[in-house]
């Protein structure tokens, strides 16, 4: 099981490749807000309405100073189509080793259906303009869980 964050510590940094196989990394959002949501795969029902909830409000969060990053287990090809299907504009990037997911505890046993599993937490951590984790929010819903977050953030 991976340890989850806390508010006040410092954000693990990655690199990883976005749908076009471009590496992005966390040190690339230095000096901004930046919204790491973990899903555990593109093209499923929960995580497009979770990734077009994003998109859809992308222009009210980035006037807050904050931009959006989803991480799943995908391949850079998936995530493109992904993209393109469901006119994304948001940054995704693929985690297919799941280091990341691990590092900020997305990832291990969660429970489905009735039954323990392992697998990726769908998970939501804020990491401040410094670095550091401002909210790290686990087990979060598809459904619901962005406009939830606009209020909570006070935007």
């Amino acid at each position: 099981m991976s340890e989850r964050l806390q508010p006040g510590d410092t954000a693990p940094a990655f690199t990883l490749p976005d749908a076009d196989g471009k590496s992005v990394s966390l040190a690339d959002y230095a000096g901004r807000k930046v919204i790491v949501y973990f899903y555990p795969a593109a093209m499923t029902p929960g995580c497009t309405k979770q990734a077009c909830d994003f998109t859809d409000n992308l222009r009210l969060l980035a006037d807050a100073g904050y931009d959006v990053v989803g991480i799943s287990p995908d391949k850079s090809e998936k995530l493109a189509r992904f993209r393109e299907k469901e006119e994304l504009g948001i940054t995704l990037l693929g985690d297919p080793e799941k280091e990341v997911l691990t590092a900020y505890g997305a990832f291990g046993e969660k429970t489905m259906y009735g039954r323990t599993v392992t697998g990726v937490i769908r998970s939501t951590v804020i990491v401040d303009a410094e670095g550091k984790v401002e909210r790290a929010l686990y087990n979060v819903r598809a459904t619901g869980h962005v406009a939830k977050l606009i209020r909570d953030l006070g935007l």
